[in-house]
């Protein structure tokens, strides 16, 4: 599915994410500064979350909970040097728990991806709109 978009259509595209996805489990894909962490905030929004949300650059993972008491976790990869690192922070037991996963800069641990996951492709176009692909 392909959605291209302006920032202020945000929640909107965030609820059709949530209705769209295959898996619990999403990949955020894009340069820096294109805005997954800001796609990844409404999402929050949409499943409850209640907390301000933002980027896990330095802790590498945020814990919120919803509303309804379930939990999502979110990860961002982007300051890992070396793939094995997410073994000390208990990423296979995360994905294990059937909560919601978001997780940013997947590339840098490519080979802990779990097969069920979904992958959202943000890009931004010439007329400055974003562009998303979820597949």
């Amino acid at each position: 599915m392909k959605i291209t978009y302006v920032l202020s259509e945000i929640d909107s595209i965030a609820t059709r994410i949530i209705e769209c996805s295959k898996s619990n489990i999403l990949l955020f894909y894009g340069d820096m500064g294109v805005g997954k962490t800001t796609l990844i905030t409404s999402l929050a929004k949409q499943l409850g979350v209640s907390e301000t949300v933002s980027s896990p650059t330095f802790s590498i993972v945020n814990e919120y909970r919803t509303l309804e008491d379930k939990v999502l976790y979110h990860f961002d990869f982007y300051r890992i040097n070396h793939e094995e690192e997410v073994l000390d922070i208990g990423f296979e037991e995360y994905i294990q728990q059937g909560d919601w996963i978001f997780i940013e800069w997947p590339e840098k641990i490519a080979s802990f991806i779990p097969e069920n996951s979904q992958n959202v492709q943000i890009s931004i176009d010439k007329t400055g709109q974003r562009v998303l692909i979820l597949e």
